[in-house]
């Protein structure tokens, strides 16, 4: 355990305090969509913040992977932190004088968007270097953890914070993080560079085509990212849905959604520590397959057909309790396939096909909310079908939503099962 914890120092520096950082950025990202949406009452114009951050994601990261093989790695994720740092205190300055406006936000988002599309591809290369190969389930675990932990405390912290001391609070804790990462990046992590070879001179088209076809190459890799893409359709439009029906609900708002979220967290922590400490599966393309099967086929039906706070809550826990299974057995099979030299590159490419569909599922869900469901839903009288299966009033749209939602990601599961099913990755 000595010996363990001594090898992984250096690994546990830098994910503890880049969790804390992303907790403030969380808290001050959460604030915002209620602030917008609570200004607003439109699901679209909320969901308008998420595509603005994943689009230039999409678009870049397959460039930017080509170009965080090159650079180095700690200067990266340090000039990325404090751009990404700039636009916080931008929005403090115009809250303070009362000039926040809804573009403001979009613009800012798109910009950290862009910043993170650098700096991710950067900091999986950058873990993989600080971690032994025995090691990665458990730091897999310990990323999931931090990310469970994150989502029961943004809810709660922002929520509170949000309501008793205003957008202020929020945004000074935000940067009070990120100084505690920034400097113990600076000052007290070394990445050893020098395990990673030497890139050749080669553009970057040149460098992202090679990531592109590694991937060609590798298929169970491939399927596995389409799946996931499939799978980030249903879970942006189900983020996009789930504060406009909750938040329009009368048995609704900001606290209950907070409540939500905090289950949410709760599930995922569960089953971060279950996955640190359980022993591997001895299939895991079936494990990730199974994972996700449960994901789909509990929380969007119990959000459509339920009506309260409680069913809401059992459901974001069914919903999220073996997602870390999912994630942790799909990073110990990347991580273990994709040569170090090679996983800024194809870890871009992952990122440009697994997360395109995510603005997409913001912008699909938003529409169908404001403009299909919600309308169709007003139209009904009390005797009609889809009120007594959904509900009535604002926020029945959304819930019908969720009803379409869980049937089709049930399907994609089956489907992606039936194909996966050929592989049997068990290192």
């Amino acid at each position: 355990m000595k010996n363990e914890y001594r090898q992984l120092k250096p690994y546990l520096l830098l994910w503890s305090t880049q969790a804390l950082s992303a907790l403030g950025s969380g808290m001050t990202n959460y604030a915002l969509i209620l602030w917008l949406y609570l200004q607003s009452g439109s699901a679209l114009k909320t969901a308008l913040l998420s595509i603005c951050t994943y689009a230039p994601y999409v678009l870049m990261s397959i460039f930017a992977g080509a170009l965080s093989d090159r650079w180095n790695k700690k200067r990266t994720m340090l000039s990325c932190d404090c751009i990404a740092a700039a636009g916080t205190v931008i929005v403090f300055l115009l809250i303070k004088t009362e000039n926040l406006h809804a573009w403001h936000l979009y613009l800012l988002n798109a910009i950290n968007g862009l910043m993170n599309t650098v700096q991710q591809p950067a900091g999986e290369v950058a873990a993989t270097m600080l971690v032994p190969k025995e090691l990665y389930q458990k730091t897999s675990g310990l990323r999931s953890l931090s990310s469970s932990l994150n989502s029961i405390l943004t809810p709660v912290l922002a929520t509170a914070l949000y309501s008793f001391a205003g957008m202020d609070a929020v945004i000074a804790v935000d940067v009070i993080t990120f100084l505690i990462a920034f400097l113990t990046l600076y000052f007290m992590i070394h990445i050893p560079e020098n395990q990673i070879a030497k890139q050749p001179d080669e553009n970057v088209l040149a460098s992202a085509r090679k990531g592109l076809s590694w991937l060609r190459q590798n298929r169970l890799i491939l399927n596995l990212i389409l799946f996931l893409a499939c799978i980030n359709l249903i879970a942006s439009v189900y983020d996009a849905a789930l504060p406009a029906m909750i938040l329009s609900k009368p048995n609704g708002g900001k606290m209950v959604l907070g409540m939500v979220n905090t289950c949410v967290g709760i599930a995922t922590l569960a089953g971060s520590v279950l996955v640190t400490i359980l022993p591997a599966p001895k299939n895991r393309v079936r494990a990730i397959c199974l994972a996700l099967l449960l994901s789909m086929s509990t929380e969007n039906f119990m959000l459509a057909f339920g009506n309260s706070p409680i069913i809401w809550c059992i459901a974001a826990v069914l919903g999220w309790l073996a997602i870390p299974f999912m994630s942790a057995n799909m990073d110990v099979i990347f991580r273990s396939t994709i040569p170090p030299n090679m996983q800024g590159r194809v870890y871009a490419c992952r990122n440009t096909l697994q997360f395109f569909t995510i603005p997409i599922g913001f912008l699909l869900g938003g529409v169908l909310v404001d403009h299909v469901c919600e309308p169709l839903m007003a139209k009904q009288t009390a005797a009609n079908l889809l009120p007594l299966l959904f509900g009535t009033g604002k926020g029945a749209g959304a819930a019908l939503l969720f009803g379409i939602i869980g049937v089709i990601g049930v399907l994609i599961c089956l489907i992606f099962t039936f194909i996966l099913k050929k592989h049997n990755w068990n290192h």
